[in-house]
């Protein structure tokens, strides 16, 4: 029995202690084509920053989940130079190429996890026959995936279909529940304990198309492409930035920013944590144009290295330094062109946000647009992590 003295009130109960945040990830995308003009290979995977890193691409066909490019991928002779470990591949040694670096790199770095990635910008045409057998779908998958040849390797698979139910660069209508099916047939197939996890759009239209939601119930994870809001190509502006994170004043769609596409996911029901944000390690320019603040006209894409109108940030660092910053993310005007990339700067108040909102983390588009001492992948992670 417990007594109540008089003039005494009862002890207030405490308030409950808030939820803890969710354990930061800190992902970064390694393309297969990297290791060729790039010459950016596994051994300049900060692997320290991470704590995932995505192989991509595979290929999704008509046999479901297919090695994208078999040369690099498993088979090229890795010289001392190129090597995680300094020791160059010999011949019959077994496994080489990128996959026989990645089981370096996790020798060193045994708390890394390495997904692989199938589908992209170019290679989503296939998801589209594959939701139409989901059942099917993983059986491949799975087995590609656990290949004697680099079993253990890859702890889980990334799906980045452009884009289910809407347009990429081709059309696809198979409905709202396809991709929901395919993670699920994938979740069940490969087990509890292996990662699987999907590319989202940074669209409001494109996330309306598909059951997000019901995504997000089988996958660990879904990654925000927040970037490429405004592209070049042949246009003639106005100049925006392709990745802001909040809108602004002039804005040409007010949408079209990173926090109205995390809003949006955060409005399906997505848990936060399962959410990542998406961080573009290059930059879209103009040229022709004859202002520095956005909203210019130009005459078209700026020349980029491998493409017009994109360029690395590593470049764009040293060619065409910021001028200014817009809507949590910077520009740049230099010799009558404009660039829009992140900035060490912007990429740690981005963090910020992503800390601020809970999320799961953040990913990098891709690894080897950054700088030689991974500046930027560095600002994820310190951002990522600052209590």
């Amino acid at each position: 029995m417990t007594l109540l003295l008089a003039g005494c009130s009862t002890p207030a109960t405490p308030a409950p202690a808030p939820a803890p945040a969710p354990a930061q990830k800190v992902v970064g995308y390694f393309t297969t084509w990297g290791v060729y003009g790039r010459n950016f290979q596994v051994r300049d995977v900060k692997a320290q920053d991470l704590t995932h890193l995505l192989y991509a691409f595979g290929k999704v066909g008509g046999d479901g989940c297919t090695p994208g490019d078999p040369w690099a991928d498993y088979d090229k002779p890795v010289a001392a130079a190129d090597s995680v470990d300094g020791v160059a591949d010999v011949p019959k040694q077994g496994l080489r190429g990128n996959f026989g670096q990645l089981r370096k790199l996790k020798a060193r770095h045994p708390e890394l996890r390495v997904l692989w990635s199938f589908g992209g910008w170019t290679g989503s045409r296939g998801f589209t026959a594959a939701a139409e057998d989901p059942a099917a779908f993983p059986e491949s998958c799975a087995a590609v995936l656990n290949d004697p040849r680099w079993a253990g390797v890859f702890d889980g698979i990334d799906l980045d279909w452009e884009y289910p139910n809407a347009c990429g660069l081709t059309c696809d209508t198979s409905g709202p529940a396809a991709l929901g099916a395919l993670v699920s047939a994938l979740r069940s197939r490969l087990g509890a304990k292996a990662l699987v996890t999907a590319a989202v759009p940074g669209d409001l239209g494109k996330l309306a198309a598909t059951d997000y939601a019901g995504v997000a119930a089988q996958a660990d994870w879904l990654s925000a492409m927040t970037y490429d809001f405004f592209g070049t190509g042949n246009s003639p502006g106005p100049t925006a930035p392709h990745s802001a994170l909040s809108a602004y004043p002039g804005i040409p769609k007010e949408t079209s920013t990173t926090d109205s596409a995390i809003q949006g996911l955060l409005g399906l029901g997505i848990p936060a944590g399962k959410v990542l944000l998406g961080v573009g390690f290059y930059g879209r320019g103009w040229t022709g144009v004859g202002t520095p603040a956005p909203g210019a006209t130009a005459t078209g894409a700026a020349p980029g290295t491998y493409e017009k109108g994109i360029e690395d940030y590593d470049v764009l660092s040293r060619t065409c330094p910021p001028t200014g910053t817009v809507g949590g993310t910077a520009y740049a005007f230099c010799r009558g062109q404009w660039w829009s990339y992140d900035t060490p700067a912007t990429i740690t108040s981005k963090m910020a946000y992503a800390r601020g909102s809970r999320l799961g983390g953040a990913f990098a588009w891709e690894l080897s647009g950054d700088t030689a001492d991974a500046a930027l992948l560095g600002a994820m992670a310190e951002g990522l992590t600052r209590s």
